[in-house]
């Protein structure tokens, strides 16, 4: 039999290629990992916001509540990409891609249009914004490799 350079799995005499990525799934547990530092840190400074700065009235909560709405999206986003690299479908990775405008768009706000930015906001975020381009890059990728595939 000869090898491809792609792993193999045998199946009672069936030769099963396996097209689902490492190095995608490993960036995803890092940046499961990663985010809930990023969350924790998120939460912590704004405590020391609104010990600190002065804030209006709604506009701490609303913040604090964008945080958490980004938690869930990246929660979701993670669960799709990790499902549909492990499953080898298309589906669970253009989820995860579409689930990644948002959270670029939660990142940049952290980064840009929050009420007051600090040095470490951009620090965290800017590591968040470069995992979910990562991320998109690698589910592109991994896309392309699916959509390859040939159907049994």
């Amino acid at each position: 039999m000869a090898t491809t350079g792609q792993p193999q799995r045998q199946n009672k005499g069936r030769v099963q290629v396996v097209r689902s990525s490492l190095p995608y799934q490993v960036l995803l547990y890092l940046n499961g990992w990663y985010f809930a530092f990023f969350f924790l840190c998120e939460i912590l400074i704004y405590v020391y916001k609104n010990e600190t700065l002065p804030y209006a009235d709604n506009v701490l909560p609303a913040e604090v509540i964008l945080v958490f709405i980004l938690a869930g999206i990246e929660a979701l986003r993670l669960f799709f990409a990790q499902k549909g690299n492990l499953t080898e479908r298309i589906v669970g990775v253009v989820i995860s891609i579409l689930l990644s405008i948002p959270a670029v768009l939660g990142a940049l706000y952290l980064i840009l249009w929050q009420t007051y930015v600090l040095r470490v906001d951009v620090i965290l975020a800017a590591i968040q914004a470069a995992f979910i381009g990562l991320e998109l890059v690698f589910g592109i990728v991994s896309m392309i490799n699916f959509a390859r595939a040939t159907p049994y």
